[in-house]
């Protein structure tokens, strides 16, 4: 993966939530994905200034789309961005080989 590409675990949760927010990914459902899947409360900015930076990088793409109460902007992955996603699972994935998760955090005496 190219270091322009490498994602951050926050910007990995930012474009998972797109893809299961699918045609409704828009910056309040991506904030709503991330934190029912999470458990955890994130600031809408920090949603949007994720969204921005990956749209920056080529790995989100995002088009206005008129509704109820106006225009949004809705986010979708590029094929970069699913090539990062991917490619940030073999690495995680890669890191975790071999280690047993009983076993983290206990002394190696």
């Amino acid at each position: 993966m190219s270091a322009d590409n490498s994602l951050g675990v926050f910007e990995e949760q930012v474009m998972l939530a797109v893809l299961h927010a699918r045609e409704d990914a828009y910056g309040m459902n991506v904030r709503r994905e991330i934190e029912s899947r999470t458990d955890r409360d994130v600031a809408i900015g920090a949603v949007y200034a994720t969204l921005d930076r990956l749209e920056q990088k080529g790995l989100i793409a995002s088009r206005r789309v008129e509704g109820d109460g106006g225009s949004r902007r809705v986010f979708s992955v590029t094929a970069a961005g699913t090539r990062a996603l991917y490619e940030t699972r073999v690495v995680r994935d890669r890191l975790w080989q071999g280690l047993d998760v009983r076993l983290l955090g206990k002394s190696r005496a």
